[in-house]
């Protein structure tokens, strides 16, 4: 069987059509008709980094390490794979993941890094000049003062220098990506068409929300008069966007989803026309959403593991599921995808031991010579849960209560009908929020109800020692 896994970043659920949404992402939901969708996904470590070492270890890691890279003693699911004779690619237009420091190309055979993308200091020459004040169509405006606001200034007069290449709709990073891993698989399928494992890692609809026409304009307000703030400051909205503002910028990111979306599909045809849609497992998923002022802030200015930051989307295409379209609402999160790939590859996941070299502590020397490294073997305890079972109707659930949140700020814990955050870097008290009456958490009930607070904060301190004793 061949693995592929397409990550558009930055994705809300409740910006994709097949859950519930008013956005147009006929690709996206087709995939979902073939497979299954799960309703209730939640992310462990954000943001994007972190988030991806939940994916690639199927371990948790929200209580002992935030955006950092990887270490030696990770074993990433291209490594596993790599082990198990399979052919693989990372290709992406995440540019933080191609700085070496991250090591992100462990494992895989091929890396391909689409650069430019967001603030990338990818165009660098100094006769290229921009304005981000007279620009007429990107638009950003300063934090009224905001000791942020020359970092982000700067930081948008980049992103206006990668701009300039920009001629057609396929010279946006979305579609520079997606024709990489066609080229990739176009070249690989001539040689062979299974124990492929590909992983296309999409940037987009990650701010800023500047897609190309007709996408710019399909969501909007034709009445609205005021500038395109297709990359706002983050931070609060109050003082800063009106709401006519804040809900034109929410537009225009809905188009750049419909954009997105339009080459997920490219990417989806041509698996089907070269040979390999029959024998392969495919998934879409996403790392978090994206606030829009609904907690009175905007971007992932605040470490708040909120409704619209913490719920993604996620669909699993076996290519031999027999009850298409099926939708799973068990709680299921973002370190299940590692045991779940390994169970679909009948790869066992209890016995993944990884050899890994590092330094001795015990010698003396100033210097690290080859001397000085062992070699240590290391039994890989995945903190994860594989998800055949709810796949197959063979169970209705793999746990009752998601746990994570953002390293050293904020730890959350979600039943299907209570959130609990809990700030523990004191920024401000804990907070709950009943989910039945209040989808959105808008009403924190945590005086109402400190008992049920108390509980969950038990089991999640609980669930942290845990995990401190799995280490």
């Amino acid at each position: 069987m061949n693995v592929i896994v397409v990550i558009t970043d930055s994705l809300r659920v409740d910006h994709v059509g097949c859950y519930g949404s008013y956005v147009k992402t006929p690709n996206i939901d087709r995939l979902a008709n073939e497979g299954v969708k799960f309703t209730r996904a939640y992310s462990e470590n954000l943001p994007t980094m972190p988030t991806r070492r939940s994916w690639w270890t199927g371990k948790y890691h929200f209580h002992s390490a935030g955006w950092q890279p990887f270490t030696p003693d990770d074993y990433l699911l291209a490594e596993i794979l790599w082990d198990q004779g399979y052919t693989s690619a990372f290709i992406t237009d995440v540019y933080h993941t191609h700085k070496p420091v991250y090591n992100c190309g462990r494992g895989f055979d091929t890396t391909i890094f689409v650069r430019g993308q967001e603030y990338d200091p990818w165009i660098i020459d100094p006769n290229i000049k921009v304005n981000v004040d007279e620009s007429p169509i990107h638009r950003m405006r300063g934090g009224e003062g905001r000791e942020s606001d020359k970092i982000w200034r700067e930081r948008f007069e980049q992103y206006l220098k990668n701009c300039t290449v920009r001629k057609t709709e396929e010279d946006y990073c979305v579609a520079r990506t997606v024709k990489e891993a066609i080229r990739w698989l176009e070249y690989i399928t001539k040689k062979q068409k299974d124990r492929l494992f590909l992983w296309v890692d999409l940037f987009d609809p990650h701010e800023p929300w500047d897609p190309p026409p007709p996408y710019n304009r399909m969501y909007t307000d034709k009445n609205y008069k005021g500038p395109d703030l297709v990359d706002p400051v983050p931070g609060d909205v109050e003082g800063y966007m009106t709401p006519e503002e804040v809900q034109h910028t929410k537009d225009l990111y809905a188009g750049e989803v419909t954009f997105v979306d339009k080459w997920v599909g490219i990417l989806l045809d041509y698996i089907k026309d070269c040979g390999i849609d029959e024998n392969t497992l495919i998934m879409h998923t996403t790392d978090h959403g994206e606030p829009f002022g609904e907690h009175g802030f905007i971007r992932k200015a605040r470490p708040r593991n909120y409704e619209e930051l913490i719920h993604i989307p996620w669909i699993i295409r076996p290519p031999d599921l027999i009850n298409r379209g099926k939708e799973i609402d068990a709680i299921v999160q973002t370190v299940d995808m590692l045991p779940t790939i390994l169970e679909f590859l009948g790869i066992r996941s209890d016995k993944l031991t990884l050899k890994f070299t590092e330094p001795d502590q015990s010698s003396k020397s100033d210097n690290i010579f080859p001397q000085d490294l062992v070699t240590r073997q290391k039994r890989q305890v995945l903190g994860g849960c594989n998800l055949m079972p709810l796949i197959e109707g063979k169970a209705d659930h793999v746990r009752d209560i998601a746990f994570g949140g953002h390293h050293n700020r904020e730890w959350y814990a979600r039943t299907k009908e209570w959130t609990y955050l809990l700030p523990i870097d004191g920024s401000r008290p804990p907070e709950l929020y009943f989910r039945i009456n209040d989808p959105q958490e808008q009403n924190n009930v945590i005086n109402e109800n400190p008992e049920i607070a108390s509980a969950l904060e038990l089991e999640l301190r609980r669930f942290v020692d845990m995990l401190g004793q799995m280490e």
